[in-house]
């Protein structure tokens, strides 16, 4: 009894948690442009057991620690302000961010202080967001909890996918921040079939985009020789704006919510193949819309 008392003295447990999360945002890169993420958060909690015989409550957990993180990376523009000549001005609640390409184009953000993250680094990297996260987390658990350790990963995609930004002005929630998105997959059936070929164009056509709602476009110049695409909305939250190089910008004639894209892109593929087409649009991870458009020969 003696020796079983020393142990449990000295013994750590380990308290895990899978798919705790899944945070959908962008970040700026500059080689890349802006870049629509999802990323899979997984935790554990190592430290000694409270009089409840655990290390942290469960409930707790999705509660507390889910909701840090969310409000931290969810729905946010992430941006690594020791890069290159990257500025940033805050004016009142209003943040003004300038962020210079290697190939000649500058993106330009404008948007309410909370819809940003800025982070101490030259690239945005799972670890550096991991780092700080822990150590933020852990300043907010009870003192039994000696250890935060987080991993932030990619779903396992067997197929097409690609990386996109929007913003949703009319959404009352987090996604009406115009520069947040997603790490998605694309289905794509034709005449009932799936068709890989197309998936992988579409992927292709669409990587690393910005997904543009056609009325939001206010601007269109050159700068440096390259044509850039401003856009711009008031929403619920503020005043939102962007400008970055026309290249990355796809743009729609409605309001850029998966549902639209997927009709959109049915109706496209249809055209272009004149057959029936069903697209499987997927918005991060486990989540997003059908749409269907059937070719009709007049």
């Amino acid at each position: 009894k003696a020796d079983h008392q020393i142990y449990c003295r000295q013994c750590m447990a380990r308290l895990f948690v899978e798919n705790l999360s899944v945070i959908d945002f962008s970040y700026l890169d500059r080689e890349r442009g802006v870049v629509g993420e999802s990323w899979i958060v997984d935790i554990e909690l190592v430290g000694s057991l409270d009089d409840q015989g655990m290390v942290f409550d469960f409930g707790k957990i999705k509660k507390q620690i889910k909701q840090f993180i969310d409000t931290e990376v969810d729905h946010r523009l992430l941006v690594p302000i020791a890069s290159s000549r990257c500025s940033s001005r805050l004016n009142n609640d209003e943040l003004f961010i300038e962020f210079p390409l290697v190939a000649g184009g500058m993106i330009f953000h404008q948007s309410p202080r909370d819809s940003v993250l800025l982070v101490d680094a030259e690239v945005i990297k799972a670890k550096t967001i991991i780092n700080d996260l822990q150590t933020r987390i852990k300043t907010i658990l009870p003192n039994n909890v000696s250890e935060v350790l987080i991993n932030l990963r990619n779903e396992v995609i067997n197929g097409a996918y690609y990386h996109y930004t929007h913003g949703l002005q009319k959404h009352l929630g987090q996604c009406q921040r115009i520069a947040h998105g997603h790490r998605s997959q694309i289905e794509v059936k034709i005449d009932g079939e799936r068709n890989q070929q197309i998936e992988a164009q579409w992927a292709d056509r669409l990587k690393d985009s910005y997904i543009a709602t056609e009325c939001h476009i206010i601007e269109e110049f050159k700068l440096n020789g390259i044509a850039h695409t401003g856009l711009a909305y008031m929403a619920q939250q503020g005043y939102f704006a962007i400008s970055l190089p026309s290249t990355q910008v796809f743009i729609m004639p409605m309001e850029s919510t998966v549902e639209n894209l997927a009709i959109y892109l049915a109706d496209i593929i249809s055209k272009e193949n004149k057959v029936k087409v069903l697209v499987k649009a997927y918005e991060g991870f486990g989540k997003g819309a059908f749409g269907e458009a059937t070719w009709l020969n007049k």
